[in-house]
């Protein structure tokens, strides 16, 4: 019966040999799509368990050395996202365990963590409800006391051109000249029925689903909120994609849309507004991309806080 000295014998570890012809320093070394579960606090009180997808990395600073540890990456990942609620503090002590079991090979380490929360969201008019699954994006990386951290989301919703809108305007003014006789007087009655029948619509513009993604670097402290975000983007843009949809949901739906034409730098500068004055968001960035119907490739436009050095200085 082998003891535990002659166990380690039999348990060679080649990772820590030297590889003189192929010695080199690496930018990145660690896993990709760890699976774990994470706890995730919105910013309603309510941590929420999700399936994660997480990327656990520390580069390799000693030419010399062949690999890292890439189990005690895993097994700080595995203990500290199952157990606690993710927080900025919580991320940090992560990395910075990440650093510390590599003393001898690292000085800097990211993650990345993937997952989806959801949210019950209402109708707009029946007494309905349903679950949105909104993507979440959260990456963190540590070198020397320099901590980072950001966050993303996306929100889905639905944007009515503004020039297609008047081009059909226009043709249903011609329909209206074509049917009814310019010297006559109008019978309101008859009037009335044109405009619910499909000549009285002979038109409608191009409408396309669309995608706003957000990446938020939080202001020290001011934590995941989630939720708010979301809220304070879908009624800047007035026409977020339903759940639950009743004849009257979708009525209410085309309302909206009809109030609420856009091109995509019109959706980008009401998610700006919208976010420029948060004095939880360190900086932000926008993408905006309208799917369009019309023709094959996207219509898209960036905004930012504008922070020096920040996100506006790229795409």
């Amino acid at each position: 019966m082998p003891n535990q000295e002659n166990t380690a014998r039999l348990l060679p570890d080649v990772a820590v040999h030297a590889q003189p012809h192929l010695a080199g320093a690496l930018d990145w070394v660690g896993m990709a799509d760890i699976q774990v579960p994470v706890l995730f606090d919105a910013g309603d009180g309510q941590a929420q368990r999700a399936s994660a997808r997480v990327g656990a990395f520390v580069n390799l600073n000693r030419p010399d050395k062949r690999g890292i540890h890439m189990s005690r990456l895993y097994l700080q990942v595995e203990q500290a996202l199952s157990t606690q609620t993710l927080s900025a503090d919580m991320l940090h002590a992560l990395l910075r365990g990440f650093l510390d079991s590599h003393k001898d090979l690292s000085d800097r380490a990211c993650l990345s963590i993937h997952f989806e929360h959801l949210v019950r969201r209402p109708a707009l008019k029946s007494a309905n409800s349903g679950w949105r699954a909104y993507p979440v994006c959260i990456e963190a990386s540590l070198t020397g006391d320099e901590f980072l951290l950001e966050f993303g989301t996306e929100v889905v919703y639905s944007s009515t051109c503004p020039a297609s809108a008047a081009l059909s305007r226009q043709l249903i003014q011609d329909q209206f000249a074509s049917d009814f006789d310019a010297g006559k007087p109008l019978d309101h009655a008859a009037v009335l029925a044109w405009l619910g029948s499909e000549k009285g619509i002979v038109a409608t513009p191009h409408a396309q689903r669309s995608v706003a993604r957000l990446r938020i670097r939080p202001a020290i402290g001011a934590g995941f909120h989630l939720i708010g975000l979301i809220d304070r983007v879908e009624h800047a843009l007035g026409t977020p994609v339903q759940t639950a949809v009743k004849r009257e949901d979708e009525q209410a739906f085309a309302l909206a849309n009809g109030g609420n034409l856009m091109f995509c730098e019109d959706a980008a500068r009401r998610i700006q507004k919208a976010l420029d004055a948060d004095a939880a968001l360190g900086d932000f960035h926008v993408r905006v991309e309208h799917q369009e119907s019309l023709h094959p490739h996207d219509a898209v436009a960036y905004a930012s806080k504008g922070v020096e050095g920040g996100y506006g200085s790229t795409p």
